[in-house]
């Protein structure tokens, strides 16, 4: 079991003008804590919240341990692939804390990153491929990440992060870190849609503490 405890927060918001929101996500909390992000495409609200839902029972019929392995996110990937095939597509982003360490898979544009507690954002899901869950393509990107007490993960679809870039999700969050923890998630919701939010949004965070 991870010696981190970890906090989670999440805030999603629907494309404006329209009532259904496409993006999902889920968090198991516990040890390990466990969050995942769907983003879909075509009545992806549908696809997005089936994998999700699919996600959560594989997750919960493996020991911790296999958290571990990549092996089993793979597997995850494979079969989610297969649930969603010739239907709505959708990206994946999946992580669980385990052992002082962020380990998980990314299929498509959603992306995640760390936060370290001296500041430094890093992207950890560069070079995943573009094909999402549902399309037969899939090639599941590993995240395995050491992490640390004060560091954060963040979980973004599309819609949260392009609006930003990394100097302005940077500025974001050290004004978001200067209030209350749980706002995070809004905060970077409300930057990101300042211009119009021309597509659905989520944001998960997870904080580590000692």
């Amino acid at each position: 079991m991870s010696s981190l405890r970890c906090d989670a927060y999440a805030a999603s918001r629907p494309q404006a003008g329209r009532a259904v929101n496409e993006d999902a996500f889920l968090i198991l909390r516990g040890d390990p804590t466990v969050a995942a992000l769907c983003d879909g495409a075509g009545h992806a609200e549908r696809a997005a919240r089936r994998a999700l839902r699919l996600f959560e029972r594989l997750v919960k019929d493996v020991p911790s341990s296999d958290l571990g392995l990549f092996t089993t996110w793979s597997s995850w990937v494979k079969l989610l692939d297969s649930a969603l095939l010739g239907g709505a597509e959708s990206t994946f982003l999946a992580a669980a804390i385990l052992d002082g360490r962020l380990v998980g898979a990314c299929v498509g544009d959603s992306r995640a990153y760390q936060l370290s507690r001296e500041g430094e954002l890093r992207l950890l899901s560069e070079g995943a491929a573009k094909a999402r869950l549902g399309s037969g393509e899939c090639r599941p990107f590993p995240l395995h990440v050491a992490l640390a007490a004060g560091d954060w993960v963040l979980l973004l679809s599309d819609g949260a992060w392009a609006p930003l870039g990394m100097a302005r999700l940077r500025a974001v969050l050290a004004a978001g870190l200067a209030r209350d923890a749980a706002d995070l998630p809004g905060s970077i919701l409300d930057a990101a849609g300042r211009g119009g939010r021309g597509d659905d949004m989520t944001a998960v965070a997870l904080r580590l503490r000692g």
